[in-house]
């Protein structure tokens, strides 16, 4: 169904299904790349992790099911529903995961969400990715708010959300299933100028 808006949308459609995906970097030795095949071991591996599984219900259980994943990422970026990237040191080593998802360039905002592997656990790793992101999302391409959610009791998430800039705006009451059952979740957002 086609929307009738009385105001111009905020992003363009075209302005990123029409381009490849980009590498994004930051500081520290990371690199924000687009997945890749051989990063398919590295993926799987991740969702071994207890602190993966613990915050992440939606999660591949074979590498086939990995390759489904990436296909899917690309054709979010090619249908402009959302970008998923490895969080890499120097482009190679996978460490992390990072993406928007629900884009609305009609109202300008978008979700973020993101995993970090335990070896680089407290580094900074996820706030360093996720304020190139935000810089990106917000400066480069237009966005007006990008919002992200956790779960009450997952303060790691919450002090990395604040250091990147998300201001919390609040606690949406049994708003998420996790496998040990419903939890309250926080919500962040940053918006351009904050």
């Amino acid at each position: 169904m086609t929307r009738a808006l009385s105001t111009p949308p905020v992003i363009a459609s075209g302005l990123l299904g029409g381009s490849p995906q980009p590498t994004l970097p930051t500081t520290g030795g990371l690199l924000l790349r687009p997945w890749e095949e051989a990063d398919v071991p590295a993926f799987l591996s991740a969702y071994q992790d207890e602190e993966i599984r613990r915050w992440h219900t939606r999660r591949p259980a074979i590498e086939p099911q990995v390759r489904e994943w990436f296909d899917a990422y690309r054709q979010d970026w090619k249908h402009e529903r959302g970008g998923h990237w490895a969080i890499t040191r120097d482009g190679v080593e996978v460490i992390g995961r990072i993406a928007l998802r629900g884009l609305d360039f009609d109202d300008g905002t978008a979700s973020a969400a993101y995993w970090v592997l335990p070896a680089a656990r407290g580094a900074g790793v996820a706030s360093l990715s996720l304020m190139a992101l935000t810089t990106w999302a917000l400066d480069e391409i237009g966005f007006h708010r990008l919002e992200l959610d956790h779960s009450t009791r997952n303060p790691a998430s919450c002090r990395v959300a604040t250091k990147s800039g998300y201001l919390l705006e609040g606690t949406k009451r049994s708003a998420a299933v996790h496998d040990d059952g419903r939890h309250d979740m926080h919500l962040h957002a940053g918006v351009r100028g904050d």
